[in-house]
């Protein structure tokens, strides 16, 4: 992989830690890779050793790169990248191409962790959660149908999640749902890509928000797992 596939530099040394995470997070270079030196961003993207240094500096410390004297610099494995550090989140943001590796990370988090959030909610959910979760679901059915609201679909898909983690009335799930927001955003664009009916979907959800106003635990946690089964399916993790 080499550093003409990426597009100009457009700002300083966060612009580049930005452009090179995305770059990484997308699979264009694979763990164990060795990473361009510092000279050769610096001549391709016309920029300062200094701002090169402050851009990996910053990948370093959310654990994509691995910077050895005598070694150069190396993509860390994916197990070793912070994927909960809030710069992580932030170069995630807008970012739809994930490399399928990573992809397949964040969905075994989240069916490890959302049906016991789901189930959590269903027990503590105020007035208030309820109404969030009923208008996400209603903006989610109004542009379910038409393939040019698939982004404002999204948007109303990951506001459903989100208002799931906050019913939970736990400051840890909260904001672990806020850190996750980017990643669940790109799951989404990613699975909606591959299919071209969403009323399965639609359905599933339903079944999680009538779970937690009903106040029923175990069928919450249920339909949360019935939602992200249909997620894998659409990614194409499992047929």
């Amino acid at each position: 992989m080499t550093l003409d596939t990426l597009p100009p530099h457009q700002g300083g040394a966060e612009y580049l830690a930005r452009l090179l995470a995305q770059a990484l997070l997308a699979g264009r270079w694979q763990p164990g890779d060795r990473f361009p030196r510092e000279l050769d961003i610096s001549r391709h993207f016309a920029v300062s050793r200094n701002q090169v240094r402050n851009a990996l500096a910053s990948l370093t410390a959310a654990g994509l790169l691995e910077r050895t004297a005598g070694r150069g610099t190396l993509v860390r494995q994916i197990d070793d990248w912070h994927l909960l550090d809030p710069l992580m989140s932030e170069w995630m943001t807008g970012l739809v191409n994930l490399d399928p590796q990573l992809v397949r990370a964040i969905y075994a988090f989240r069916f490890s962790a959302e049906p016991v959030v789901a189930g959590l909610a269903a027990q503590t959910a105020e007035a208030d959660d309820i109404q969030r979760l009923e208008m996400a679901f209603e903006g989610m059915a109004q542009t379910a149908g038409s393939v040019e609201s698939r982004a404002e679909h999204a948007e109303y898909d990951v506001a459903f999640h989100d208002a799931t983690y906050r019913a939970s009335h736990n400051l840890v799930w909260r904001q672990m749902g806020h850190l996750l927001r980017p990643s669940i955003m790109a799951l989404i664009h990613r699975s909606q890509h591959r299919t071209n009916i969403l009323d399965d979907s639609l359905a599933r959800h339903r079944q999680v928000l009538e779970a937690i106003r009903h106040r029923d635990a175990a069928a919450a946690e249920i339909a949360a797992r019935e939602v992200l089964r249909r997620t894998a399916i659409d990614l194409g993790i499992v047929s």
